[in-house]
């Protein structure tokens, strides 16, 4: 029984082993975040993302363009340049409203909700079947009428941005 046991182990072992060579010696870089990543890429760009929403907000690009970065840099092995990356992003935030939601008896709003999209475009110069032209990203967040936006305003920018990121980063490196 024990030297079944010990054939086993030894088995699993060399089994582990194998299977971390071959994953350290292909061309991908995996990681605990999902994100897969070529190995031959080793730069990103991410520039500015204009806000030509109809209705702005002033601090609104430079968060989220400061959040995007901080997300691959936390979360990948790229280095992020200013220019002439192995990938890039680029884009624009297009909108940015607040509307009534959950009408009541007496058209009275219950909820409101604040919407943000953006367009963006994702250049992979490793492997540009991953790339992808103007995708618009959107997502909302409501909030109780009866609370003024700018009293929740930056709690809601701050959530809503993450779900924007979290969408923009999974479609870039992670392949969903």
């Amino acid at each position: 029984m024990i030297k079944m046991a010990d054939r086993f182990m030894k088995k699993s072992t060399v089994t582990a082993f194998m299977l971390m060579f071959f994953m350290c010696s292909c061309s991908v870089n995996y990681s605990f975040t999902g994100a897969v990543v070529n190995q031959k890429a080793k730069t990103i760009q991410i520039a500015y993302f204009q806000n030509n929403a109809p209705l702005v907000n002033p601090t609104l690009s430079q968060q989220f363009t400061d959040a995007l970065r901080d997300k691959f840099q936390s979360q990948t092995n790229l280095i992020i340049v200013n220019q002439g990356g192995d990938m890039s992003i680029e884009g624009q935030i297009i909108d940015y409203n607040t509307r009534p939601t959950a009408i009541q008896s007496g058209d009275v709003a219950a909820l409101n909700r604040l919407t943000i999209s953006v367009k963006v475009t994702f250049i992979n110069k490793v492997d540009e079947t991953q790339s992808f032209i103007d995708q618009t990203f959107t997502r909302y967040e409501d909030y109780p009428s009866s609370e003024d936006l700018n009293t929740v305003q930056e709690t809601l920018v701050k959530t809503i941005n993450d779900y924007l990121i979290e969408d923009i980063f999974n479609k870039a490196v992670v392949n969903w």
